[in-house]
């Protein structure tokens, strides 16, 4: 019997990915929200861990429902 190369492990990437991003982005814009406004003055006063913590978690949630949805098309 032939082992196909799709017949390994089923795990959608894009589910680790999707949490990673998830939780690093939380912790970033958490940080960035508590954290001392005085640091962000070389950036022209942008908070820029609040806004890319923002970015990174709103990328993992859209990782993390399509990968929801995909297993849900297969059932």
């Amino acid at each position: 019997m032939e082992k196909n190369m799709s017949d390994g492990m089923r795990l959608d990437v894009r589910l680790p990915i999707g949490g990673m991003f998830t939780l690093i982005g939380a912790i970033i814009a958490v940080y960035g929200r508590f954290s001392d406004p005085a640091i962000y003055e070389r950036s022209l006063g942008i908070n820029i861990n609040f806004w890319w913590g923002l970015v990174m978690f709103a990328f993992g949630a859209f990782m993390l429902i399509m990968a929801w949805r995909a297993a849900k098309k297969k059932r």
